[in-house]
């Protein structure tokens, strides 16, 4: 029960395409608009294009490695999203923060905001692993530039961040890992790009 309570308080805390419709056509076709430019007095068409990555990939000496890699896989995706969600409110509640004077108004916000997010993701908290747990804590660093610990400091105080590293160490979780120290990290990363290019 407690492995789960590290993990859910850091959730607490936590050319141009023109689009036209045809006449006669059922369906919107793309239509692809040449933009002029001058290039040493030639008039040339010119077009923007979308940036395309190419991932190469990943080989293995044997199946336990792509076995791991696979379940790498599993768990970036699981956790992910939920890196991406604590990156927005971490900066809405920043935003609202900066609107309160009071000190005691703000930790009545923040005790708000995490009873809020703990409601929400109860469920889904429990039925995350150590290895999701550790990644969350390492995604957390990458989208918002500071480590999980970090955030505990800031909105709940030393004592409070230190304890709570305290009980992560004894489950062998480390509130202060930061994202690119490990080779996990650079597949990780290659993963993470694979998922917002769509491609798994």
């Amino acid at each position: 029960m407690q492995r789960f309570s590290i993990i859910f308080f850091i959730l607490a805390i936590c050319g141009f395409n023109l689009k036209a419709q045809i006449s006669g056509s059922d369906t919107a076709k793309n239509i692809n608009i040449l933009a002029p430019v001058t290039i040493e007095g030639d008039t040339l068409p010119q077009q923007e294009i979308k940036e395309v990555e190419v991932f190469a990939s990943p080989k293995f000496k044997n199946r336990r490695q792509a076995r791991r890699y696979s379940r790498l896989v599993r768990n970036v995706k699981k956790v992910y999203p939920y890196a991406l969600y604590i990156k927005v409110k971490i900066e809405d509640i920043n935003e609202h923060l900066q609107t309160i004077q009071s000190e005691k108004e703000k930790k009545k916000y923040i005790k708000k905001v995490q009873k809020e997010m703990m409601t929400q993701f109860e469920d889904d908290v429990r039925h995350m692993t150590f290895s999701q747990g550790r990644i969350l804590i390492k995604l957390i660093d990458r989208e918002t530039g500071a480590s999980s610990y970090d955030w505990l400091k800031e909105y709940k105080g030393d004592f409070f961040a230190g304890f709570w590293q305290t009980v992560a160490r004894i489950f062998s979780s480390n509130l202060k890992a930061e994202f690119g120290q490990t080779s996990e990290d650079m597949y990780i990363e290659q993963i993470i790009r694979m998922i917002d290019a769509g491609l798994i």
